[in-house]
């Protein structure tokens, strides 16, 4: 099928539903994950639209409505709901770029009502974020490193797991990670003595051959539920309260909060955490890469001084 643009379509069949798909995503610069989830929430509204005889070419907000109405009696919640009208949306406009659709149906639905400046996250105390990681160092030192890397550095579970040992390096001084973040984004992290240490005990077991830094016994990566698992077990070990709640995210949440309390710019913290609410002061800021700033060095030091004899 071509993707040229058509005044015209035949309704929409799963393999054109797949190549309008597939030429949206390679159009986006996107991590591995995030292009994953934008696919499943695509097919998951074109299986929808199927199942009702709907074609998505010439479905409208009132489908898209009922659609969302749907996803909340799940339940899921508004937050969930609102991400995967997203990943439709971008689709759509995708599609009017292409002149297959007139408009984005999406854009005219009735979307779910969030705060922002609400989380569901399940959050840690600082002396929760030692325990767990005691429980990790008990753990083996895969398991120590990766829950290491999550406390000290904030990083979302699918640039954790999407780490290769190339991505371990140095730079001015610093010992670093690279990565790439939400958006497609090219990040950099500074690594504490905490996670280089930590790192350390794990590669003398692991070994330096190329591949996924954080490898299972076969060689495979590891997968972002096998760190949901994780982190649940090791909070449970560490008699923390609702570990069953607690998830990767929860670390990343500890991170801000902490950074926070230390003291540190809030537009450091959320240049350390990749998050894409620019200001208009920061563009003025040309020492904001500067990785002496790096919030994670403030974090481990407020940690050795509670441990601190």
């Amino acid at each position: 099928m071509s993707l040229q643009p058509h005044r015209s379509l035949p309704p929409v069949t799963p393999a054109s539903a797949t190549e309008f798909t597939e030429a949206w995503l390679a159009n986006r610069r996107l991590s591995e994950h995030t292009r994953a989830a934008y696919r499943r929430d695509v097919a998951t509204w074109l299986a929808w639209c199927a199942e009702r005889h709907l074609d998505p070419l010439h479905a409208t907000f009132l489908d898209v409505n009922a659609y969302a109405r749907q996803l909340e009696a799940k339940p899921l919640a508004p937050a969930s709901v609102a991400r995967k009208l997203s990943g439709v949306s971008s689709w759509y406009d995708f599609l009017v770029k292409l002149q297959v659709v007139p408009t984005n149906p999406v854009g005219g639905a009735d979307r779910p009502q969030l705060d922002r400046d609400h989380s569901a996250t399940l959050g840690l105390t600082p002396a929760e974020v030692d325990a767990l990681l005691d429980a990790a160092s008990r753990a083996g030192t895969r398991h120590h490193a990766m829950i290491t890397m999550l406390a000290d550095l904030g990083l979302r579970v699918g640039e954790l797991v999407g780490l290769d040992l190339i991505d371990v390096g140095h730079d001015r001084g610093h010992r670093t990670v690279r990565f790439t973040g939400k958006g497609g984004k090219a990040r950099r992290r500074a690594l504490t003595p905490a996670v280089s240490a930590a790192l350390d005990d794990y590669l003398r077991e692991r070994g330096l051959q190329p591949g996924p830094l954080f490898a299972t016994a076969t060689g495979a990566r590891v997968d972002r539920h096998a760190v949901f698992r994780l982190v649940r077990r090791l909070a449970a070990d560490a008699g923390i309260e609702e570990a069953g709640r607690l998830s990767p995210h929860s670390l990343r949440h500890a991170f801000a909060t902490t950074a926070r309390a230390e003291g540190v710019p809030l537009e450091d913290v959320q240049d350390a955490m990749g998050h894409a609410d620019p200001r208009t002061t920061r563009r003025y800021d040309r020492d904001r890469f500067n990785l002496d700033r790096d919030p994670a060095y403030t974090i481990a030091a407020a940690r050795a001084r509670r441990n601190s004899p």
